[in-house]
């Protein structure tokens, strides 16, 4: 989904109805690694099917926080805010309303077109819309899902209300990791889609009401990476397709509540995880249910044997929407990589690389290490999730964390073992605006990676740099070799 969004970065590795058993690699008893639920992107088409003019999208995650939640799908036509509510956040889209009236609207469709996952985005099709977020590493995941289309408030216009009497038929998939009751054995992942039960009539009936009825049609493909919001994109190869028969898990089943069934509430399946798995990432496609329904408790009367396994002619109704998701997992570690033109070793929680470059560490745990230049090399500083130029970093496991100890090769006649030349950057302006650094110091061992970012103030042009920096990309990337000199001209 996201080409631009990266929640989790991949460079630093990054729904819901089935329990699936992983394999994967077991954590020094000594160390009590956890393996852990790295995160859950979430993407879906939705058609407007509530038959009225919408200006505006909720997606409300019960049982999390704004912590929880690390990223929003950002391209959707309408603009987004994250709004905390009593038990968990809201994203709320909504069309700027300006001289009484709205600057965008998704009118509901003549006809409901298939989608291949993310065939709405920034309004493809129309009536129909995009939507995404993920949860992060060693994050809550939500207990609950519940999305709306908002519409205007004819009583107050310029306020969006949710539309009454509707319910968006795409069902939400919520994630849970499942701990291995004995230890050292493999855990699970739960992915689970509620199946919805009716509304309370409005006076009560002699029989029990059955709820909408919709199919689903599952796919289901695994990785031995990590996966982030960007990837669930129909046209990306981690997406499964009903192109591979390998990757339909369910042909079709048909979703219905079943008042006389305890365990109608969601849809569930299972999948062992192969050797190295990293992901599972599942497609779920909805359509609605077009046959006969019971006239004195709503339940599909599906033809044929009646078991509801593939719809018949006349039972296969419009499109609803896709549902896009996924779950990653792994073991809570740290891996140190050194690089540069120098050299040096990097100790400390079991870290003695070196020799040994990665070790399980528990998650939440404080690792601090340092690191040790040769006798003719400097420490240049920190990447990844260390930072700065201090010999020593500490920092908490939250994952697979990765860290990069950056080592120069000593000048000339100068003096290795931790001391280094210092440059310096000296920075002129042309026109209104700002030029900050990072790292940030008054000057530099040699061989630091400095990035310098140019911020125009408001109203005023950005042309680009001169000097040690060149190009119109408003950051400039230095290695400190030798005293620098650059001009940011704003216009």
């Amino acid at each position: 989904m996201i080409r631009n969004m990266k929640v989790h970065s991949a460079a630093k590795a990054a729904l819901r109805s089935s329990a699936l058993v992983l394999c994967l690699m077991a954590a020094p008893a000594a160390i009590q690694a956890q393996t852990t639920l790295f995160g859950a992107p979430s993407n879906f088409d939705v058609y407007n099917d509530s038959g009225q003019n919408a200006y505006g999208f909720e997606i409300e995650l019960q049982g999390v926080t704004r912590a929880d939640l690390s990223g929003v799908w950002p391209s959707s036509r309408f603009p987004f805010t994250v709004l905390p509510i009593p038990g968990g956040v809201v994203i709320h889209y909504a069309s700027p309303y300006v001289n009484n009236s709205y600057s965008i609207v998704t009118t509901p469709p003549p006809v409901f077109t298939p989608t291949g996952g993310h065939s709405c985005v920034v309004g493809m099709i129309p009536g129909c819309e995009h939507y995404g977020y993920y949860f992060g590493y060693n994050s809550a995941q939500p207990t609950k899902v519940i999305y709306r289309w908002l519409i205007d408030d004819p009583q107050n216009p310029g306020t969006l209300i949710p539309a009454t009497g509707n319910i968006v038929q795409v069902p939400a998939v919520t994630v849970q990791l499942i701990p291995p009751a004995v230890a050292g054995a493999q855990p699970a992942i739960a992915f689970q889609i509620p199946v919805e039960p009716p509304p309370p009539p409005p006076i009560p009936k002699p029989e029990l009401q059955y709820g909408v009825a919709k199919w689903v049609k599952v796919l289901v493909n695994e990785v031995q990476r990590n996966v982030v919001v960007d990837d669930l994109l129909e046209d990306n190869p981690v997406v499964p397709n009903d192109i591979n028969p390998a990757q339909v898990e369910t042909p079709w089943k048909l979703l219905q509540f079943n008042p006389h069934s305890a365990n109608s509430g969601a849809m569930r399946s299972q999948k062992l995880l192969g050797k190295g798995g990293k992901a599972v990432i599942r497609k779920y496609e909805f359509y609605k249910y077009s046959g006969p329904l019971d006239p004195a408790t709503g339940k599909a009367l599906c033809g044929g044997d009646g078991l509801c396994t593939t719809p018949l002619d006349g039972e296969l109704g419009d499109f609803i929407g896709n549902q896009m998701a996924a779950a990653n997992v792994g073991v809570s570690s740290v891996t140190v990589t050194r690089s540069g033109a120098g050299s040096g070793s990097v100790s400390g929680n079991g870290i003695n690389c070196g020799s040994s470059c990665t070790t399980a560490v528990a998650l939440g745990t404080a690792v601090t290490l340092t690191a040790k230049p040769s006798s003719n090399s400097t420490f240049s500083g920190w990447t990844g999730d260390c930072a700065g130029a201090a010999l020593t970093c500490t920092f908490n496991i939250t994952g697979e964390n990765n860290v990069t100890a950056n080592f120069a090769a000593a000048p000339a006649g100068g003096g290795g073992g931790g001391s280094a030349a210092a440059f310096k950057i000296s920075i002129g302006k042309n026109g209104k605006g700002s030029v900050t650094s990072n790292p940030s110091a008054a000057s530099y061992a040699s061989g630091t990676v400095v990035t310098l970012t140019a911020t125009p103030d408001a109203g005023q042009p950005w042309v680009g740099w001169s000097g040690a920096c060149s190009g119109t990309s408003t950051t400039c990337t230095l290695t400190m070799d030798s005293d620098k000199n650059v001009t940011a001209n704003f216009r």
